[in-house]
């Protein structure tokens, strides 16, 4: 089989994220189940089937909050939490009617969890004004997945220790977030440049304006 280039990975950047946190709807009879959840997205890079099977009874949201996921291979991992989540997921179960049993979906409508397709819906709802047409960038829920990875290596977080956080059974899965990271840093530095710094192709050999070399060639 012929073998392609592996698709683009796209993801926000922390101002992005922030912006989007600042413009979710902060009134409404959604809102906070709505901030919630983009920020769990955020927080945990979930993928958006085991965001749908989370249950009140896998988070614990004391001191040191965190959350168990059921991923792929019907394995599980925990996940830290930051305390700005665990706020909002509080608050959101407390809110929930009837009141939360340890089996109540965390994010739910209508009394029943949210799906996959239901999630994507949301997400793209409050989204869609981060799309980059330029790059064919579409902000879904597994864009956040990617952005928890590549802003986990930029804090300087350790490789297997992401490849834990995000469910990664091949290390290589998760080697390409420092591999996106590292070229976006190399194309940063090349746009920060002085003008006229930048190396241009020569078009004739260095050794040729080398006047004292060029004696020495033509005495031997």
């Amino acid at each position: 089989m012929k073998r392609t280039a592996p698709a683009e990975t796209h993801f926000l950047e922390e101002d992005e994220v922030e912006d989007l946190m600042r413009a979710l709807p902060r009134a409404g009879r959604l809102s906070l189940r709505d901030r919630a959840l983009v920020l769990f997205l955020y927080n945990t890079g979930a993928r958006v089937q085991e965001v749908a099977d989370l249950r009140v009874e896998h988070l614990d949201l004391g001191e040191q909050p965190l959350v168990r996921l059921h991923g792929k291979g019907d394995k599980w991992r925990t996940c830290p939490l930051w305390q700005r989540t665990a706020v909002f997921l509080r608050a959101l179960i407390a809110s929930l009617q009837p009141p939360a049993t340890p089996s109540t979906p965390v994010f739910s409508a209508h009394g029943r969890p949210l799906s996959r397709f239901g999630i994507y819906k949301i997400v793209r709802r409050h989204c869609s004004q981060l799309d980059d047409h330029g790059t064919a960038r579409r902000v879904t829920p597994h864009i956040f997945r990617h952005t928890a990875a590549v802003h986990l290596v930029e804090a300087g977080v350790d490789v297997n220790v992401i490849r834990g956080w995000l469910g990664h059974a091949d290390l290589s899965t998760t080697n390409r977030y420092a591999e996106i990271n590292t070229k976006a840093k190399l194309a940063a530095l090349r746009s920060a440049e002085p003008p006229g710094s930048s190396a241009e192709p020569r078009t004739v050999p260095i050794w040729r304006s080398d006047e004292s070399l060029l004696k020495w060639l033509d005495s031997l």
